[in-house]
């Protein structure tokens, strides 16, 4: 995750429990505030992106796995495989139960949905796990000390940045990405 991911996440973090500190008390019979902010602001975000992802692992023709925009990057289904592994190497160390998909070595489009949706079972249980008080718990994440809400905000981050190369694939092959439909 590069400096610019990192400031931005904290941003809307920052904001997130700006918002919910400052916020007037609630009136009587009014439906509660949102006990955890942070966290709820990064499910949202993972949900999302979890869902593109999805949609567009789905959407690529089997064919076209083995594409290379250019001859010195990954293909498209090598990208899906490093997003699963990727997902899942950190979404386990959340979960306490470290576990490796080894989803890079699979070659079929059947092979990699199927690895890419058992990453994301890994993750909906980390995230949906994640309250604000469990934050700043530590963990031990590829040699790395990190806190569970900063290793998730990473998978956020990094599995956006991958469907944004995922995306220029998409397009050279003539497919409209799931983030740019009905527009």
């Amino acid at each position: 995750m590069n400096r610019y991911s990192i400031c931005i996440l904290a941003a809307v973090f920052v904001a997130a429990v700006s918002v919910n500190a400052f916020a007037q008390p609630a009136q009587p019979g009014a439906a509660p505030q949102n006990a955890n902010p942070m966290s709820a602001e990064l499910k949202q975000m993972y949900t999302t992106v979890k869902n593109y992802l999805t949609k567009m692992a789905d959407k690529m023709p089997e064919e076209n796995y083995s594409f290379k925009a250019t001859a010195d990057i990954r293909t498209f289904g090598q990208l899906v495989g490093h997003v699963a592994d990727s997902q899942a190497g950190t979404c386990s160390a959340v979960n306490g139960e470290p576990k490796a998909l080894n989803a890079s070595q699979k070659t079929t489009k059947a092979d990699l949905v199927a690895a890419l949706k058992e990453s994301f079972a890994i993750c909906d249980k980390a995230i949906d796990s994640l309250t604000d008080a469990k934050a700043g718990e530590l963990i031990t994440v590829r040699n790395r000390q990190r806190s569970k809400l900063g290793a998730l905000a990473g998978v956020v981050s990094h599995s956006n940045e991958e469907y944004g190369y995922m995306a220029v694939y998409l397009r050279l092959k003539g497919i409209v990405p799931p983030s740019s439909e009905g527009r």
